[in-house]
């Protein structure tokens, strides 16, 4: 690793970098390769919240000749990047931490990590708590006379898309955290506006969620996420006082 007085050419920076991304797609290539072999399974666990609360006889379609095929690859393509995850964070974490301090560099590390954990964290809340309730709700529109058909490809943009956002709304916590950390809010403010955060996790969770209970089970959860944060906000503040309390004591 290069020292903090060291510096590359920008020619080296992208012969670098094209080192980096070859690197990365070789992984989700083989990470593809990998889950295509286990595509109906994959499949199935993705879908199993919703055919756990379908009537009996239930199940999906598709409704094009190429529809399934292409969802598996889809599948497959998504199971692979995350398989090869810790390969892309460790390329990424390579390519950029000869550029910063060693102090940067020691917040990095728990910065992707807790950011991942949290990500990881909302889109299981999303599988396991929400699509149950949420889907039971959906389904529940169904009469003698209307069947509820999902399609395969409709399914797979649903689940993903929610997934996804329920990852992103958990990093609220990260998110005012490192707000805290450069000054833009702080623990007062926060405090301050803990009502209005209430109303916001309420809105969100309607947007997200398609019936009353599975709102509930979102906005609890975002509530706490909210708490997490002024906790973490309390903590970086304290760290950064002390730091620069250090910095001010004469050698």
């Amino acid at each position: 690793m290069l020292r903090e007085d060291e510096k590359l050419p920008f020619t080296s920076h992208l012969e670098e970098l094209r080192s980096r991304l070859i690197k990365s797609a070789v992984a989700v290539g083989a990470g593809f390769a990998i889950c295509y072999g286990f595509k109906e399974t994959l499949f199935e666990i993705l879908i199993y919240p919703l055919i756990r609360v379908m009537p009996e006889g239930g199940s999906l379609i598709f409704t094009g000749l190429p529809e399934a095929f292409f969802t598996y690859l889809k599948v497959s393509l998504l199971a692979g990047i995350l398989l090869a995850s810790p390969v892309l964070l460790y390329q990424f974490w390579m390519f950029v931490a000869p550029g910063l301090y060693k102090k940067e560099r020691h917040l990095l590390g728990p910065v992707i990590a807790i950011t991942s954990f949290f990500f990881i964290g909302g889109a299981l809340f999303g599988y396991f708590v929400v699509f149950p309730s949420g889907f039971k709700f959906l389904l529940g529109f169904g009469t003698d006379y209307i069947r509820t058909l999902p399609s395969m490809r409709e399914y797979l943009d649903f689940s993903t898309k929610l997934m996804i956002a329920f990852g992103l709304v958990f990093e609220m916590p990260v998110l005012l955290t490192f707000l805290a950390r450069l000054g833009v809010t702080s623990v007062e403010a926060l405090k301050r506006n803990r009502r209005y955060a209430v109303i916001l996790a309420f809105v969100v969770a309607a947007f997200l969620t398609p019936d009353v209970v599975s709102m509930l089970l979102m906005a609890f959860p975002l509530m706490i996420l909210y708490e997490v944060a002024i906790w973490g906000a309390r903590l970086v503040t304290r760290r950064k006082n002390a730091a620069e309390q250090t910095e001010k004591r004469p050698a």
